[in-house]
C-alpha cells in the first residue's frame, strides 16, 4: 500500500490545527490561576475544540495511507508549537531546540521519502 500525497497533507494539516489547540489551551489555562470556576473559558474551550477538530483530517488521512508513514508526521505539531510559543508567548528558541527541530524535520522528510 502506498501512501497518497493527499493523506500526507491531511495529516500535516491536522498537526498544524492541533498545535494551535495547544496555544489556546495554554492561553485558557492562565485563567485557572483564579480558581477552577474559570475552567470553562472561551480560550480553553477553543483549544479543546481544535484538538478534537484536528482528529477529523487525521482520520481522513490515515484511512487511505500507511500509519507507519503518517503517524510520525504528527510530530510536525512540535515544530509548529515552537514557532507559536515564540510568537504568542515570547518563549526563547535555544540552539538545543533548533537542533531537535532539525532532527524532527529530517525524520519527517526521511519517512515521507520512503513511502
Amino acid at each position: 500500500m502506498k501512501t497518497p500525497v493527499s493523506s500526507i497533507f491531511l495529516v500535516l494539516f491536522a498537526s498544524v490545527i492541533g498545535s494551535f489547540g495547544a496555544v489556546f489551551l495554554k492561553l485558557g489555562a492562565e485563567r485557572l490561576r483564579y480558581g477552577l470556576r474559570h475552567a470553562l473559558n472561551a480560550k480553553l474551550i477553543t483549544g479543546i475544540l481544535l484538538y478534537i477538530g484536528s482528529s477529523i483530517p487525521f482520520i481522513m488521512g490515515i484511512r487511505n495511507g500507511e500509519l507507519s508513514v503518517l503517524y510520525p508526521m504528527v510530530s510536525l505539531g512540535y515544530v509548529c508549537a515552537m514557532v507559536w510559543s515564540r510568537l504568542f508567548f515570547k518563549e526563547p528558541i535555544t540552539p538545543g531546540k533548533i537542533g531537535a527541530l532539525v532532527m524532527i524535520i529530517a525524520g519527517i522528510v526521511s519517512i515521507s521519502a520512503g513511502r
